[in-house]
């Protein structure tokens, strides 16, 4: 299974991993110098939920900025309480 949000699509994206030395020219040095660049992988941060799709409910792989933005909607566990009407 590879790392996809079902939501978005969001996939894993390969990136820089910089490696300096040296104290930035503001705190009195010459400036931050660099060493080395090697590769990297910035992965989605994917959580498995139970989603209401349609009238049904699934499990799905979701970013956690589609949760949050509203994207899905997670599924309702039971029926919130309600008084007993008389």
């Amino acid at each position: 299974m590879g790392q996809k949000c079902d939501a978005c699509g969001k996939t894993p994206v390969i990136g820089n991993r910089v490696r300096q030395r040296g104290k930035y020219k503001y705190l009195g040095g010459n400036g931050r110098q660099t060493t080395g660049v090697s590769k990297r992988v910035f992965r989605p941060n994917l959580q498995k939920i139970r989603v209401q799709v349609g009238g049904s409910v699934q499990t799905q792989r979701v970013c956690t900025q589609c949760i949050r933005s509203g994207k899905v909607t997670k599924a309702v566990a039971r029926k919130p309480f309600s008084l007993p009407s008389t």
